[in-house]
């Protein structure tokens, strides 16, 4: 019995992370469309800057984030609440979650992928801060629309 429990854990570890089905706090989402969407991140004068800057997702639905760094430095991406309590259902590539769990950092020159669930409809800031000038953080919008449909 132990050996099954032991065999079922790693079977679970190595597989990834929980999709949205084995997450039941987050629900069905609005829409089975899964959206691609790329953000790029750039140095300019030392700062970072985050492309696009209004970043438009469709609310409560799943997507796909492409997060590519063109940054020589670590550059940590954060939006209140996206990525706390579930709201994350995968993330690979060159990116490492914050402690506090309020975001990614993506590494030097780095990319990766986060799938993650939107928050509900609404108007939200996300930052963009380079490890090296946390003074001088790229602040976006994160517009989250119901989807069409």
């Amino acid at each position: 019995m132990r050996n099954i429990l032991i065999a079922a854990a790693l079977a679970t570890l190595c597989t990834g992370s929980a999709g949205a089905a084995d997450n039941p706090q987050l629900g069905k989402p609005a829409s089975d469309a899964i959206p691609p969407v790329e953000l790029t991140v750039t140095l300019q004068d030392g700062k970072p800057v985050c492309a696009p800057a209004d970043l438009r997702l469709p609310a409560n639905t799943d997507v796909v984030l492409q997060v590519v760094s063109q940054a020589n430095v670590p550059v940590t991406i954060t939006a209140a609440g996206q990525f706390e309590q579930g709201h994350l259902l995968h993330a690979d590539g060159d990116l490492v979650h914050v402690m506090s769990e309020k975001g990614y950092t993506v590494k030097a020159n780095g990319h990766g992928t986060l799938k993650l669930r939107t928050l509900d409809a609404g108007e939200h800031s996300y930052a963009c801060t380079a490890n090296n000038r946390r003074d001088a953080p790229f602040v976006g919008k994160l517009v989250l629309s119901p989807p069409a449909g």
